[in-house]
């Protein structure tokens, strides 16, 4: 190999180690890119590849001006979505609606952000598509200025640049060097790679669960009867899924654990242990339990278990079948029983009948931080529902009742109780 592809290749490996420490950040954030018109577009190819290959779902805006430099079809083979510059389709005539594309994101990045886009952007100015998305933006917006040297520092720039951060939008600052005119000084787009590593650091410093370890549990456990049969109950794992992913989005390094369910958990820094039985969950909670702050325990494990399984499938030979049960490990029990000064523990408590009254029992007797209630009596609550009607109890018995909700929030106030007693 050459030295030309030696260093190719080593770029290649280069970028791939680069993907692996920010995709966890970005992975499936829906960004909403910007290009104005400057020489610098060419950079913001780059930067789509490199968003697109964290596992970012990128939509591209572009003005007029940036089309000149920078051919839309670039970005919509490299973003894999259509490109939008003007708000009406040429060939059918079709509305590209700025208030949903602003409310799309989770993040907004104006790169390159010319003069002419701060000003407009600072001022109200609503005369392209671009402009009309950034004031429809609920989301964090971020800009890349580029421009001249003289330009940048205009005090007309700088005043609109600062009345930008004073909206709460965050400027990812140009960079020293030489410039399209021929001039070397301050106003080059910083580098996409810079841009990443901004971007990754603006996203992790506020996550109030960074650096914790937690750990979930999630969904039914089978306990055989035979090799075909088992005791079980209908636990989807949906909500101990949504918070696993909940946990994970807040900066925690999450361990789910899991019994039989079709649910996949999205977030990178969720790792996923399969198990099947009660014995098989207790074991892997008893080995991780120790290493985590947080431990969330969800699952809805069988209560009991026959005595003696049998290991060839039953034959229907006598018109009655009885089967010993035996008590399964009280995994919660034992977790309240192992936990250290500083350790969190959260249990759940399904009731239909003296509902608080008993969850307050099983919060002091399993040495719970708190209890997440919920009836069989209230409609849309309980297994397998995409909705959930929660009581959180805490250790000085104050209660918090929540209306129903879809289990994704439902998740988020669990994460909130969480983060106020971390």
């Amino acid at each position: 190999m050459n030295l030309q592809g030696l260093k190719a290749e080593g770029e290649g490996i280069k970028l791939k180690l680069y993907l692996r420490l920010y995709v966890i950040m970005l992975e499936g954030k829906k960004i909403l890119l910007g290009v104005c018109g400057s020489i610098a577009s060419y950079k913001s190819a780059t930067l789509t590849r490199l968003l697109v290959k964290a596992g970012a779902n990128v939509k591209v805006i572009m003005t007029k001006d940036a089309t000149h430099f920078v051919s839309p079809l670039t970005f919509s083979t490299l973003s894999k979505n259509p490109v939008y510059s003007n708000y009406f389709r040429e060939d059918t005539g079709e509305w590209n609606s700025h208030v949903e594309l602003g409310l799309w994101a989770d993040l907004m990045l104006v790169a390159p952000a010319t003069a002419n886009s701060l000003a407009k952007f600072a001022s109200g100015l609503c005369d392209n598509l671009l402009a009309a998305a950034y004031l429809s933006a609920k989301c964090p917006v971020y800009f890349a200025p580029a421009m001249d040297l003289d330009m940048w520092q205009h005090p007309s720039v700088q005043i609109n640049v600062k009345r930008l951060e004073d909206y709460g939008n965050i400027q990812i600052k140009p960079g020293y060097g030489e410039l399209a005119s021929g001039l070397n000084g301050e106003g080059r787009m910083a580098e996409p790679e810079e841009i990443i590593d901004f971007l990754n650091t603006s996203l992790t410093s506020g996550l109030p669960l960074k650096g914790k370890k937690a750990l979930v549990t999630a969904g039914p456990t089978y306990e055989a009867i035979d090799p075909v049969r088992f005791i079980g109950n209908h636990s989807s794992g949906k909500m101990g899924f949504a918070i696993a992913e909940e946990l994970a989005r807040l900066g925690a390094d999450v361990t789910l654990i899991s019994g039989p369910s079709g649910m996949q958990a999205a977030g990178k820094n969720i790792t996923r242990i399969n198990i099947t039985s009660s014995d098989e969950m207790a074991a892997e909670v008893e080995k991780y339990f120790p290493s985590v702050n947080i431990a969330v325990m969800n699952a809805a494990v069988a209560d009991y278990k026959p005595l003696h399984p049998s290991l060839e499938k039953i034959k229907k030979d006598t018109p009655d079948f009885s089967i010993d049960l035996i008590k399964t490990t009280d995994i919660l029990a034992k977790a309240g029983r192992m936990k250290q000064h500083g350790q969190l523990l959260v249990g759940f408590a399904l009731e239909t009948n003296d509902e608080e009254e008993n969850a307050v029992k099983k919060l002091e007797k399993k040495n719970l931080d708190f209890i997440v209630l919920n009836s069989l009596n209230d409609k849309g609550a309980g297994f397998k529902s995409d909705t959930n009607k929660i009581t959180i109890i805490d250790r000085n018995l104050h209660k918090e009742h929540f209306p129903l909700k879809l289990k994704e929030e439902v998740a988020k106030d669990i994460c909130k109780k969480i983060i106020s007693l971390v």
